[in-house]
């Protein structure tokens, strides 16, 4: 299932189905139909795979007339994060992807060896940002701003000490992240001043549940700004697959329904071009997940 969180006419966040040009409005699907459904992702998220195949059974056997009366044009309404507004900081991996390792060994001064262990960091909820919202620059704090296409994988469950084995039955669905960083505001080393201000974390612009992807690590992802293409690769170059990242966070804390975890960037950020490249105001980053969708925002100065 293809699921957005959406406003129409200035109403509340509304949970919804994404269906190419329409969204049908699960809300007002359920009065239909007499039947309550969740009115947040998170609420669908707590209820399980299991609440989102009761829904596409009741979807299945409704009848076209019920399903357009409920159904809104997507230039109708305005499409928010999936999750707008995350329980937790969202998980960021670093370094795991190969050539990425290599480019930032070049100009960021990590290591050039390739990590043992998952690299880790976080985003605060208050980074997230929907598709369509502008990126804030603040010229005061970064001269650095940067963009990482990646690939988001949302916990369906509470876990720990997940065995890689089962780590894929804690997988609700996926959706796509822009890791925006400032490369000059990291502080001894740690990145959360970097990667955590405000709408570094645009996110969307729809959530697929698990069953829509075939295999999730052999996804092309790519990212242009202005249009012009900065990185292509694909999901099969992880260096440590969601199995393996679930294993290893689940070890060092307990996951839950509703984390996000951004599985990493590959090649081709601006940090590690020869000469650096970076966004500023009027830019438009366009990121690319197959199967997911394309997340569109334009950098505004603030500062």
């Amino acid at each position: 299932m293809k699921l957005v969180t959406f406003t129409h006419k200035n109403s509340d966040p509304k949970l919804g189905i994404f269906n190419n040009d329409t969204v049908l409005d699960l809300e007002a699907f359920g009065h239909k139909h007499n039947e309550e459904f969740p009115t947040t992702m998170l609420e669908l998220i707590d209820k399980g795979l299991e609440e989102v195949s009761r829904i596409a059974e009741i979807v299945k056997t409704s009848s076209e007339n019920a399903i357009a009366s409920a159904s809104l044009p997507l230039n109708e309404i305005k499409l928010l994060a999936p999750i707008p507004k995350p329980r937790k900081n969202i998980i960021g991996i670093g370094l795991n992807y190969t050539e990425h390792v290599a480019e930032s060994a070049r100009t960021l001064d990590t290591s050039k060896e390739l990590p043992q262990q998952p690299v880790i960091f976080s985003k605060p909820p208050t980074a997230v940002i929907g598709t369509g919202e502008a990126i804030l620059h603040n010229t005061k704090l970064t001269q650095q701003l940067d963009w990482e296409v990646e690939l988001a994988v949302i916990i369906s469950k509470k876990g720990k000490y997940v065995a890689k084995e089962n780590a894929m039955d804690y997988v609700f669905g996926y959706t796509v992240i822009n890791d925006i960083s400032a490369r000059d505001c990291r502080r001894a080393g740690q990145w959360i001043v970097s990667k955590g201000q405000d709408t570094f974390a645009p996110m969307g612009p729809i959530l697929v549940t698990k069953d829509e992807i075939e295999n999730p690590h052999n996804l092309n992802l790519s990212l242009t700004v202005n249009g012009v293409e900065k990185q292509n690769s694909n999901t099969k170059y992880m260096l440590f697959n969601i199995p393996d990242l679930i294993e290893d966070l689940s070890t060092v804390f307990t996951l839950e329904a509703g984390d996000i975890i951004a599985t990493g960037t590959p090649a081709g950020v601006g940090a590690g071009r020869n000469r650096q490249e970076w966004m500023w105001d009027g830019d438009v980053v366009e990121a690319i997940v197959e199967g997911i969708g394309t997340l569109v925002n334009t950098i505004k100065k603030i500062q």
